[in-house]
């Protein structure tokens, strides 16, 4: 008897069944990060992200939340160039689901903004700052 594989049972599940192992994905991501283990956690945010798309859409907030989380790795690897679209994707979808106004477009404007800081880009950088604060602010 051939023991399937973890690819071949999450197709099988249901829609809940495979949030649910985004999710847990994502904490994964999230602990491995914390523990700097940048290269483990890249391909499990590379799946979360994969699930998400797949049953939420591209332009679900979970799904912004998967590119941020993919986004910090590759820049704490200094792979900016692989950072920043997912960075800006996913402050695309904060604004459009969201609104100018929600503490998780604040957050994505913070991420992009300390990537351009990164990069020596802070004509770039402080704009973004600026509104990510105010938006903080508000809150």
């Amino acid at each position: 008897m051939l023991t399937p594989t973890v690819g071949q049972v999450i197709s099988q599940a249901s829609p809940q069944d495979k949030l649910a192992e985004a999710e847990r994905l994502n904490q994964q991501v999230i602990q491995l990060y914390q523990q700097g283990k940048y290269n483990e956690a890249i391909p499990l945010a590379q799946q979360a992200l994969a699930i998400r798309k797949q049953q939420l859409g591209d332009n679900h907030p979970d799904t912004a939340t998967s590119l941020n989380n993919l986004a910090l790795l590759y820049y704490s690897q200094g792979r900016y160039s692989e950072a920043e679209p997912l960075y800006k994707q996913a402050l695309a979808i904060s604004k459009q689901q969201l609104g100018d106004n929600h503490p998780d477009t604040a957050t994505s404007l913070n991420n992009l903004a300390a990537l351009y800081e990164s990069q020596g880009r802070y004509s770039e950088a402080e704009p973004l700052y600026k509104e990510a604060l105010a938006i903080w602010k508000q809150q």
